[in-house]
């Protein structure tokens, strides 16, 4: 079985609707979605249908879980502060009932799905390094385990012995041995300095991992987001990946 995990959408419809294009003609079979569906972009209400429509598994994130207000902004930088609020405002009914539908974790196959770390969801707290990913590795007893939330692509590797090493391959034959914790990068803003969307494909059959980096039209999204009188700082990383 071939299957697709996206995340941290953005809002970003034009990256979205490229990576299920490229979905489509990879002949995935399911895609599962860890979260952030909105925040930071200009089309939450299409980039959720989107979402809904098409991923059968489907996470909240903080950005979401902020903008139906189950959070308080005030652990959010200005910039995202001032997106989530933007959000609220445009977000429609049916837009807001579907997001809350998605779930916090979930598991498929022999995969635990979580937005940003597998001890304790609700904190949104990150995975960005080797202490903390060993730490995380207790947390879930499946054999790999799927986030998103810091929009960079990282695969850490539970030895045999317990020491975690990390790899930014684009491929990897993953070892029915060993765990992981595999971070699937971002769609809508990715921040590992490539600025084409990210997701990852999974072949089952083979166990062989892939980062797909998709191109889409950042002119036509950075066009909307100054028309929206979004701050700059958001509008131009989109540009470099940062």
């Amino acid at each position: 079985m071939k299957i697709a995990l996206i995340s941290d959408v953005h809002s970003n419809l034009e990256a979205l609707e490229e990576v299920l294009r490229d979905i489509e003609k990879e002949g995935v079979e399911k895609i599962n979605f860890l979260g952030d569906a909105v925040g930071y972009g200009t089309d939450p209400n299409k980039c959720i249908k989107l979402i809904a429509k098409h991923c059968d598994i489907k996470l909240l994130g903080n950005h979401d879980y902020a903008a139906l207000g189950l959070i308080s902004l005030d652990g959010f930088n200005k910039v995202a502060k001032t997106s989530v609020e933007w959000t609220q405002t445009k977000l429609k009914k049916n837009s807001i009932e579907k997001l809350a539908d998605f779930e916090l974790s979930s598991t498929f196959l022999d995969y635990a799905l979580v937005h940003a770390s597998p001890e304790n969801p609700e904190d949104w707290d990150y995975v960005l390094g080797i202490d903390q990913a060993t730490e995380q590795f207790a947390c879930f007893s499946q054999s790999i385990c799927l986030i998103g939330h810091s929009h960079i692509p990282t695969i850490y590797t539970e030895e045999t012995d317990g020491t975690v090493t990390t790899s930014l391959s684009n491929t990897m034959e993953l070892d029915q041995n060993l765990r992981y914790i595999i971070n699937i990068g971002s769609v809508g803003q990715p921040r590992d300095n490539n600025p084409k969307a990210c997701y990852l494909k999974i072949d089952t059959d083979n166990s062989k991992i892939e980062y797909r980096r998709v191109e889409y039209d950042i002119d036509k999204t950075q066009a909307k987001m100054r028309k929206a009188m979004f701050p700059d700082f958001l509008v131009e990383r989109l540009a470099v990946g940062r």
